[in-house]
């Protein structure tokens, strides 16, 4: 139990601050770390996140870094491409999956460090307001996050940060933010579906570590506001690049 309050606290941090990572690094522990089988531990994983993203997004609401109308449409957009990739990348085994997901991290990582470096000044007091709502930008963007979201079975934050923060034009600290509000509902309508589905968590377990993360993930968004807009976005790439070696690594055992 101990150790499920420890990394969930650790995952929340860099959840909160960073806007993903959850799914990644929360299944891994809950397999390795705390001995769970894999579908239940996907099942708690999603528990664990929309947890942590639900109380990371509402400390980023709070200072005004949620961009309500983009991520309500994102999200729409989203749910479709999730389902036609889930069909899509089926045909596919494993271990091409994992390792093509690590490809598009790397990339997603590699735009995401480029950017930091234009980014505006932190004392720029319209630094962290949302840019102009383009509807038929938006949709494309969250369908074609959905479609690779479902077509590699992972994805969250670690695809929809980049897609924000480059491809929409968003801060940093808004695209974390933004991104949080998107993995809550999306990471929600998984679980529901899981659980439909017939799956099962260890109760005592999962709550422990969402409650953790929930906590992490406040504290990691507070700070979040403090930390230079440049070091957040290379923060976020060398994340990503971390977590695509241990796919990388993932992939060659399977």
């Amino acid at each position: 139990m101990l150790l499920a309050i420890l990394f969930g606290a650790a995952i929340g941090l860099a959840v909160g601050s960073l806007g993903g990572g959850g799914s990644v690094l929360a299944v891994p522990v809950l397999v390795f770390v705390l001995g769970e089988d894999l579908p239940d531990a996907t099942t708690a994983g999603l528990a664990v996140v929309a947890a942590g993203g639900l109380a990371g997004a509402a400390r980023h609401a709070l200072a005004g870094r949620v961009c309500w109308r983009h991520a309500a449409s994102f999200t729409l957009a989203a749910v479709p491409g999730i389902a036609v990739g889930t069909i899509a990348g089926g045909a596919l085994p494993d271990g091409l999956l994992l390792a093509g997901f690590a490809l598009v991290m790397v990339a997603a990582a590699r735009s995401v460090w480029r950017r930091a470096g234009h980014e505006a000044p932190d004392q720029d007091p319209g630094v962290d307001a949302c840019p102009p709502l383009r509807l038929p930008r938006d949709a494309l963007a969250g369908a074609a996050v959905g479609f690779l979201t479902g077509f590699l079975g992972v994805g969250g934050g670690f695809l929809i940060v980049p897609t924000l923060a480059v491809g929409l034009a968003f801060t940093m600290r808004t695209a974390v933010g933004t991104s949080l509000a998107i993995i809550t509902a999306s990471s929600a309508l998984s679980l529901a579906a899981h659980l439909a589905a017939g799956r099962t968590v260890d109760v005592p377990v999962t709550a422990a570590m969402a409650l953790a993360c929930m906590l992490g993930a406040v504290a990691g968004a507070a700070a979040a506001g403090h930390v230079p807009q440049r070091a957040l976005g290379r923060g976020f790439a060398a994340l990503v690049v971390a977590a695509a070696g241990g796919l990388v690594v993932s992939a060659l055992a399977l």
